[in-house]
């Protein structure tokens, strides 16, 4: 009602799932998603990738009640370009909107104070000794992606040796000793987008 009773806004559809969502009508190309994230089925975190793939243009911005650290970064690293609390006023709400189809990041104070404090936690990037490959910063991306080894090594074309050998040297390069250290160093540092 909010969003529909507002000259220059128009709701061209609703959803209760991302599932729903990824299904709905092909000729309702949204500018601007509201996504909750915990809705039944596939939290909404989750779908923010596979939403954007099936609407090549959405700005998506999560309007939810969660405020934890690692529900904002998950749904951010996924593609989310603002977060907001469901307390936002009606009005903030239409301007966020706004903002996010014009290119902006709409965040509600509390949640952009969280990822101020999370940059300054996480410091500088770092320099490291050895540049990683193409190929290994491939692979990274895709573990990333949430791809298995086998996974990875099956749409790399190279065997699973292989993969071992560039996680091996991604590990010595970025002195890291697991998969998801790796992952959460090449993100903080930038290595991969």
């Amino acid at each position: 009602m909010l969003i529909s009773g507002t000259p220059g806004y128009d709701c061209v559809s609703t959803f209760t799932t991302v599932e729903d969502a990824l299904v709905g009508a092909d000729d309702n190309n949204p500018d601007v998603m509201l996504l909750d994230i915990h809705l039944p089925g596939m939290l909404g975190s989750d779908g923010v990738r596979l939403l954007q793939q099936k609407y090549s243009s959405v700005q998506i911005v999560m309007l939810t009640v969660y405020a934890e650290e690692d529900k904002v970064f998950e749904s951010i690293c996924n593609g989310a370009c603002g977060y907001l609390l469901k307390e936002t006023p009606p009005a903030r709400l239409l301007e966020a909107i706004s903002e996010a189809h014009g290119g902006g990041s709409p965040m509600s104070p509390v949640i952009a104070r969280k990822i101020v404090k999370l940059f300054q936690k996480t410091g500088p990037t770092e320099k490291f000794d050895e540049q990683l490959t193409p190929q290994e910063v491939r692979l990274l991306k895709l573990l990333v992606e949430g791809y298995s080894y086998r996974g990875a090594a099956e749409l790399l074309n190279i065997s699973i040796n292989t993969i071992r050998d560039y996680i091996r040297s991604i590990y010595e390069k970025l002195h890291v000793h697991s998969k998801s250290e790796a992952v959460g160093k090449a993100l903080r540092n930038r290595l991969i987008s």
